[in-house]
């Protein structure tokens, strides 16, 4: 009873965020002043757009909704977690291609605007900064890795979970831009396209689901869930730019099928370098 007892106020207990850095103080005001940057420069690209439409109207949304991400990332940082680098990885290399989605040249020329270029290199250096950071600075390493976790798990195992966590978002997205086209002037036949988006939106779900299961199970070291994620990682690296290219065109492929491609092989790597380190912790005993 003592031991169900302890359990359960394990679950209910609070976590308590360890003291600030100095350093962390930094990352997390960084951190804020790239979602505020990530949202003004989204509506700059959107004011200085030649085209306004349902495709636009989403990519907008989800660019946006990048912001939230990095103030979610600004939790995992004051409260100390392991998890904030991963998840950083991830948002710094899409949020790029979220505002990248929206830049569009001007009229009769092969560059997009002044304000617009500008805009996408300060999202793309506040990225940058942020990674450095994450990675590379002595203050984050000891904020992020000065508390005991709950349970040990390889960083490139958590690397690899929350790159398949965003599997999901990254084939709604593009899916719901070719369902908006549907109304407009589709690629191919309704009765092609039709089916396809269908199938693209049905099989976001069930990657999302599908995934998000595996890679919780991957967590607890189980050789099987790896190598089922990186069936699903492979799958989604085939099936994501192909899907782009049939019915968002080449432009498509670049804007949508690019970031699903980098989440992907991001798991992938996360999942071989999990394994590779495993693998060498076990030899000295053996």
């Amino acid at each position: 009873m003592n031991g169900a007892g302890r359990s359960l106020s394990d679950l209910v207990r609070f976590e308590r965020p360890p003291p600030p850095t100095p350093a962390s103080r930094r990352l997390r005001r960084l951190l804020l002043l790239t979602a505020v940057a990530t949202v003004v420069v989204d509506v700059i690209n959107l004011r200085y757009s030649a085209e306004a439409g349902f495709g636009l109207g989403v990519r907008t949304f989800w660019a946006i909704l990048r912001a939230i991400g990095l103030l979610l990332l600004m939790r995992e940082v004051r409260l100390g977690r392991l998890t904030a680098r991963p998840l950083g990885l991830i948002l710094a290399v899409t949020t790029v291609f979220a505002s990248a989605r929206l830049v569009q040249p001007k009229e009769g020329a092969l560059l997009p605007r002044v304000p617009v270029i500008v805009g996408l290199v300060v999202v793309a250096a506040l990225c940058a900064a942020v990674l450095w950071q994450l990675f590379r600075s002595p203050g984050i390493d000891e904020h992020l890795t000065r508390r005991q976790p709950r349970r040990v798990v390889p960083p490139w195992v958590l690397t690899a979970r929350v790159a398949a966590l965003s599997y999901s978002a990254l084939m709604l997205v593009p899916c719901l831009v070719a369902l908006g086209s549907l109304f407009d002037i589709p690629r191919l036949r309704p009765e092609i396209s039709v089916p396809l988006v269908v199938s693209w939106f049905v099989l976001g779900l069930a990657i999302g689901l599908v995934a998000g299961i595996i890679s919780f199970v991957a967590l607890f070291g189980h050789g099987w869930a790896r190598l089922l994620l990186g069936c699903i990682s492979a799958f989604v690296l085939l099936v994501q730019p192909t899907l782009c290219y049939l019915l968002l065109g080449a432009d498509g492929l670049i804007r949508d099928g690019a970031p699903m491609v980098l989440a992907a092989l991001v798991c992938l790597y996360g999942l071989a370098r999990s394994r590779r380190t495993g693998r060498s912790r076990e030899s000295p005993s053996a």
